[in-house]
């Protein structure tokens, strides 16, 4: 199993819009293509535009088909142009992949 860590930057006053496409929309083409959600997060402390959120995938190979087949759904592309009609939502995106060590809880 392997993680993958995201951080959004939203566009200044964008973030309630960012959170309600991944809700209303986001989530079911995640849960359409099998990848798992570990969570989302926004930051108690810190900077106040940011979306967190951590994938789990079975392997590098799966993310990547995972991944590819959900960026290239054209349902997918159609919501995301509505939702960006008036600018994009995200400025700019931040990822890494993470793999548990040996003593890691989450295997």
């Amino acid at each position: 199993m392997i993680y993958e860590l995201r951080i959004y930057e939203a566009a200044p006053g964008k973030l309630p819009e960012l959170n309600a496409r991944f809700a209303n929309h986001t989530l079911g083409f995640f849960a359409k293509y099998g990848i798992k959600v570990v969570g989302f997060w926004t930051e108690e402390v810190g900077t106040n535009n940011n979306l967190v959120y951590i994938l789990g995938f079975d392997s590098w190979a799966d993310r990547e088909k995972k991944w590819n087949t959900f960026q290239n759904d054209p349902e997918w592309l159609q919501v995301r142009a509505v939702t960006e009609k008036n600018g994009a939502l995200v400025l700019k995106v931040h990822n890494k992949i993470l793999r548990p060590t040996h003593y890691s809880p989450m295997q």
